[in-house]
């Protein structure tokens, strides 16, 4: 029932949300009017990310492999200006830390916190690397006797000051951990969304039900009035007995859904269920249906198709009330509803069995949008340094760019780079329907433009493989 397509929406949907409040990561700055301690803490400061850098580049595997280096903490300190500019200095300066370096990274890689952090790479653990910088400095850096003893000697050095020091780097270290993008909350969050997804397809389900019950009660109200007519007395019952509404109220899944659940459109909105039930008591599908004396599972479902397309789908009221229950199901509505037309076939086909469609086609379906999520969080600097790349830089400022189509574009690098059993042009081609659904009225061009510029230049580079 949840496809593919739904699934990427929603994960555009649930980055949009988290990336736009994202908290920039950024170093500590040197204090106003800094005193001689502070002036050592933050020159002290600058020199251990430095130490970390270089300890990071100096530690590789076969096949160029440099695990730390890759790490999403020293890509935001490779970003820094400030680290920047304290690297440009030590091209012509000799660096403090130069002579331990590689005796550094030999301890790191001993020890405990790097072997544990390429177990968990290897097995593609999520967020592996935020806290494996924290764990080096507070357990290798910070506890070793040459980098003591160096900083010992430096001018100015007093035991108040390294507290400092240490205070700037736990600061450091709290920062980046909260410009993680929320992964797991991303996550948490694109669960929900999709499980209130799957409970709109049985709302919309059981819907048919609880407008039939409520005209039943009307007619049966009908036949009790001080002033009955024969039309109250004998009502035409075709509409109450229509056979789609009873297959879908025998239908043990739904029914377990809809009482597991205590949903009752009903109960919830009774305002809104009678004015539903007017417009198609007072409509001309109504009036066909039950003035054609035929009567077919086929005429049956017909009805009801035509009902939900034409008139629910269309009813203020109703899509009103869908918007207070959740902020995305109107977007979902014409996903979802497709999905229940679906299951009317199945009901008309004398498939009842079958009607209800699983929630995922399959395993892989299943984990799609988990993979998605985490692979744009991963990897979403790089994706944003291709954009940058690719964006022309005198028709658009990339800084300025539509953040709805970065995030779109980003998504889209993620499938790209991350699902090889997807077609390229499959990929292309979704994404740009999203753009044109979900951001401004010439996204869709921008998204295929800049999407289009950088698989080019990734496959001369070889980067990317996929056709």
């Amino acid at each position: 029932m949840i496809n593919r397509i739904l699934i990427r929406i929603k994960v555009i949907q649930i980055l949009y949300s988290f990336l736009l409040v994202e908290k920039q990561f950024s170093l500590v700055t040197l204090p106003e009017t800094p005193t001689k301690e502070k002036r050592f803490a933050y020159s002290l400061y600058l020199d251990t990310l430095v130490l970390m850098l270089k300890v990071a580049e100096s530690i590789g595997r076969r096949g160029g492999d440099k695990p730390l280096e890759e790490t999403r903490f020293i890509k935001r300190l490779k970003s820094d200006d400030t680290i920047k500019s304290q690297l440009a200095r030590y091209r012509m300066a000799p660096f403090p830390f130069e002579g331990i370096v590689e005796s550094i990274a030999d301890k790191v890689k001993e020890s405990a916190v790097y072997k544990n952090y390429l177990k968990d790479r290897k097995e593609n653990k999520f967020g592996v690397d935020s806290t494996v910088w924290n764990d080096i400095y507070n357990l290798v850096i910070s506890r070793d006797a040459e980098v003591n003893q160096i900083i010992s000697r430096r001018e100015n050095f007093t035991l108040k000051a390294v507290d400092r020091t240490v205070e700037f780097l736990n600061e450091t270290f709290t920062n980046f951990m909260a410009s993680q993008d929320g992964g797991s909350e991303a996550i948490s969050a694109l669960h929900q969304s999709l499980d209130k997804a799957r409970e709109l397809y049985f709302r919309l389900l059981w819907l048919p039900v609880e407008l039939t019950d409520m005209q039943e009660r009307r007619l049966d109200d009908r036949r009790h009035k001080l002033l009955v007519t024969q039309e109250d007395l004998n009502p035409n019952l075709k509409f109450v007995d229509n056979s789609l509404v009873k297959a879908i109220r025998e239908c043990e899944a739904i029914r377990n859904f809809i009482e597991k659940e205590k949903i009752s459109w009903e109960r919830e909105d009774r305002v809104m269920m009678d004015n539903l039930l007017k417009s198609i008591v007072d409509s001309d599908i109504y009036r066909s249906y039950m003035d054609n004396p035929v009567e077919t599972p086929k005429e049956d479902c017909e009805l009801w198709r035509n009902i939900i397309r034409r008139i629910v789908f269309n009813n203020e009221h109703f899509l009103e009330t869908l918007e207070d229950k959740s902020v995305f199901w109107n977007d979902d509505l014409d996903t979802i509803g497709t999905f229940v037309l679906k299951s009317f076939r199945k009901f008309e086909e004398g498939a009842s069995a079958d009607a209800v469609l699983d929630k995922y086609k399959d395993e892989e379906d299943a984990r799609f949008g988990d993979e998605l999520v985490k692979a744009v969080l991963k990897n979403k600097d790089t994706y944003r340094g291709y954009i940058d790349e690719a964006v022309d830089r005198s028709l658009w400022e990339s800084e300025r760019l539509a953040f709805m189509d970065v995030v779109i574009i980003e998504t889209a690098l993620a499938e790209m780079f991350n699902f090889p059993k997807i077609p390229l042009n499959v990929t292309l081609n979704e994404y740009i329907e999203i753009a044109k659904n979900y951001s401004s009225a010439k996204s869709g061009g921008f998204v295929n433009g800049i999407l289009g510029k950088i698989i080019s230049h990734l496959q001369k580079e070889g980067v990317l493989l996929k056709k």
